[in-house]
């Protein structure tokens, strides 16, 4: 597909285009990692134009390259980026149309991580002395709270053995189990933490989601781990998943994990699929020839 013969929709100055959508996304109360990110994949597109004016066919030049090197889901969250701001530019014709991704009913085994997988995770931080890491790992898996959202586990929230979340414009309470307070206040107690953030650096502040990610893959050597598997949102999913097996209610785990669609819930109650196959097995609608 010819890009550069397109004729011209409009042109402004780049520099003032993506500050001028970031203080919109700001104003519409989006999450700071949503605009960094729609901020780099708009930059992405300016890009790709190398100095020409945006088109839609430059967008659809854009939209293949793409899904040359992204896989489909990925391509779909920059073309939204991309699509958000020419709504807010004042040419919504102007946007592509995502690409069809089918559904998927299980997610790869390599992806799913286990719940004995996880406390080898938290056994491996242990024996490393990094009592701050285990205690993170479990305040993320035994809750279901977003990395991004430790900064409200405070000492005062622990005593009250819940604490209210401020995410995305949306607030909802998280309850601390029992076990998990007693532990954070040990915590506090053994690092001085007389008040505030649990989990700060040495300056008080909320650490950094980079560092607790790196501190996380460190740990997948000794504990027997495959490293694909190890992130901290992926704890969150084996919340979900635990949950979901317990309860059955797709609605009360949205809720629970801050989700505006149980569309997304379902997502993170997929399972890979291997019991799913044991449970097939178990019809015994094959009949074997004698």
């Amino acid at each position: 597909m010819e890009c550069r013969n397109a004729a011209a929709t409009f042109q402004m100055d780049e520099d003032g285009l993506v500050k001028g959508y970031e203080n919109y996304l700001l104003r519409e109360e989006r999450s700071r990692n949503t605009i960094v990110k729609y901020v780099h994949d708009l930059r992405s597109y300016f890009m790709f134009l190398q100095g020409e004016t945006v088109t839609k066919e430059s967008l659809l030049c854009w939209k293949e390259k793409l899904t040359q090197s992204y896989l489909p889901a990925s391509v779909n969250s920059m073309l939204a980026a991309v699509n958000g701001f020419l709504e807010w530019v004042g040419y919504p014709q102007y946007r592509v149309k995502p690409l069809k991704i089918q559904k998927e009913i299980f997610t790869k085994p390599e992806k799913e991580l286990s719940r004995e997988e996880y406390i080898r995770l938290v056994n491996a931080a242990e024996q490393k002395q990094n009592r701050r890491l285990a205690l993170i790992l479990q305040t993320i898996c035994s809750t279901g709270i977003r990395v991004s959202e430790l900064q409200f586990v405070t000492l005062e929230t622990v005593k009250a053995g819940r604490t209210i979340v401020d995410c995305k414009g949306k607030k909802r309470t998280i309850f601390l189990p029992r076990t998990l307070s007693r532990a954070l206040q040990v915590y506090c107690r053994e690092q001085g933490i007389k008040k505030g953030v649990v989990f700060c650096t040495k300056n008080g502040r909320p650490l950094d989601r980079s560092n607790i990610w790196r501190d996380m893959k460190n740990l997948c050597c000794s504990a027997g781990v495959e490293p694909e598997k190890v992130f901290p949102h992926n704890l969150r999913h084996l919340f979900a998943r635990t949950y979901y097996r317990m309860e059955k209610d797709l609605s009360r785990l949205a809720d629970l994990l801050g989700h505006s669609s149980v569309t997304t819930t379902r997502i993170y109650t997929m399972e890979s699929g291997v019991e799913h196959a044991r449970q097939v097995d178990r019809m015994g609608l094959v009949v074997l020839r004698t």
